[in-house]
């Protein structure tokens, strides 16, 4: 697998392959409403489905069928399929500012994106900017909900400390949003943009433990990036800075100037490893080439 956010033990974060990395790594995340539908990540579990007869192709696709038809009624839904050994049970989630149609289009999209993704396995979850799909198949082993998915830290710093200041007071304030905004909150404070939600069948105590818990891995694990989201399991927050004032239409979906880093656990750090590996091999390749091309004109003359 690609990804693996459904362990049989809870462990750390994502771990990534190095071919979804480096895309990841090299493609500035959406900036606009319109961009609800781009991937964020996705999480495959490692053991696939052994279907000879069809069954359970049939049972997921009966599950995804009844995701998709909710989703133009809700933003929200939880639901199961077939029986006994074939028991699947799944959900989608939309963000709390996608219009009715929007979270449609959105979740009509994670059937055939999960297929590609992860093929047939026995739980998976793709999350996109606008909304998210996951489902797993009966017995299949739970991880916490304030398990780290997944982060993404812009890869620029803003300077000085009255930053994180007014991050940390936009954080505070969306956590008392969210206890009474059922479970979905999003607020400009101060030159900041923050958002956050919970699994809608979360209790209000609970989800704010869970965004409380997200605030605290955004402020240690993005420090003074000017832009983050961090997804748990039950829930994810985000945050944009804008020094010049929060611009028209920021609200609709968090706005990035600048690449992004996205990681599982040490993605950063396996990055620069990666790339500078690549980097010095390439210097090697091109050095050997060079030499050889003296050479040749040596023997020539």
């Amino acid at each position: 697998m690609d990804i693996s956010i459904f362990p049989k033990k809870p462990f750390g974060l994502l771990l990534i392959s190095l071919a979804f990395l480096s895309h990841f790594e090299q493609t500035p995340l959406a900036k606009s409403a319109a961009d609800y539908t781009t991937l964020v990540f996705k999480g495959c579990a490692k053991q696939y489905l052994s279907d000879p007869n069809g069954v359970y192709s049939q049972t997921l696709s009966a599950l995804f069928s009844s995701l998709v038809s909710q989703s133009s009624k809700s933003k929200f839904f939880k639901t199961s399929s077939g029986g006994g050994q074939t028991l699947f049970s799944g959900l989608f989630q939309c963000r709390g500012d996608l219009s009715t149609n929007d979270c449609y289009n959105c979740v009509s999209k994670l059937p055939q994106m999960t297929d590609q993704l992860c093929g047939k396995t026995v739980a998976a979850r793709v999350q996109l900017l606008g909304c998210y799909i996951s489902y797993e198949i009966n017995g299949f082993a739970q991880v916490s909900g304030l398990e780290m998915l997944y982060k993404i830290c812009s890869a620029t710093n803003v300077a000085g400390t009255g930053f994180e200041l007014r991050r940390d007071s936009a954080f505070q304030v969306m956590e008392n949003g969210v206890s009474s905004g059922n479970g979905f909150y999003t607020t400009s404070y101060q030159s900041v943009y923050v958002l956050g939600q919970c699994e809608s069948d979360l209790g209000s105590s609970d989800c704010v433990s869970c965004v409380q818990s997200a605030v605290q891995r955004a402020q240690v694990e993005c420090g003074s990036s000017i832009s983050g989201q961090v997804y748990l399991q039950k829930c994810f927050v985000s945050y944009s800075y804008y020094p010049n004032g929060v611009p028209r239409g920021a609200s609709h979906s968090p706005s990035y100037s600048s690449p992004s880093s996205g990681s599982g656990q040490n993605t950063r750090k396996t990055v620069a490893i990666i790339l500078g590996g690549a980097a010095v091999v390439g210097f090697v390749v091109i050095s050997l080439l060079f030499a050889r091309g003296l050479m040749k004109n040596h023997d020539d003359n």
